[in-house]
């Protein structure tokens, strides 16, 4: 018996999606391992206490190589349409700023169901980080055939 496919044969995901002025997300690529790296390694701890237990994510010893490699089994991910992670990212491309990230869970007798979950840098402004909490509920809501969306991983602001 063949397994269900998570989302419509016919569902084209968002290729860039504007967030405020200066700032937008798309898929995230194995060439931004730069810029990833970069901004990882420094929201380390805050990402690790949100992700840690379940993922071991992000690990302290994680190299230049092994983020590579993570980022081009995400973009392979989204193009197979098994799960996504979309790069938040300055409008230049200079700047990662966080993720957004939408994994499958079991399909309900509604329909299919993600997990979805964000970040954004520890020292981004208030407004992005307000825009951003604000636009992915709606955004899954709206652009994304999901009956059921799941939030676990949604840290309560300080």
């Amino acid at each position: 018996m063949s397994e269900e496919p998570w989302l419509p044969q016919d569902f084209v995901h968002p290729r860039s999606v504007p967030l405020v002025d200066g700032v937008h997300l798309r898929p995230i690529r194995a060439s931004d391992v730069d810029i990833d790296m970069v901004t990882v390694m420094a929201n380390r701890d805050m990402l690790w206490q949100m992700y840690g237990e379940a993922w071991g994510w992000p690990p302290a010893s994680m190299t230049h190589a092994e983020d590579e490699e993570d980022l081009a089994h995400h973009a392979a991910d989204m193009e197979a349409h098994t799960s996504f992670n979309y790069a938040v990212l300055t409008d230049d491309e200079t700047r990662l700023l966080g993720c957004v990230y939408i994994d499958p869970l079991p399909a309900g007798p509604e329909g299919a169901a993600a997990e979805v979950s964000w970040w954004i840098t520890q020292d981004a402004p208030d407004p992005w980080r307000d825009a951003l909490d604000a636009f992915v509920p709606r955004w899954i809501a709206e652009a994304w055939p999901f009956a059921h969306v799941s939030t676990p991983f949604q840290l309560p602001r300080r």
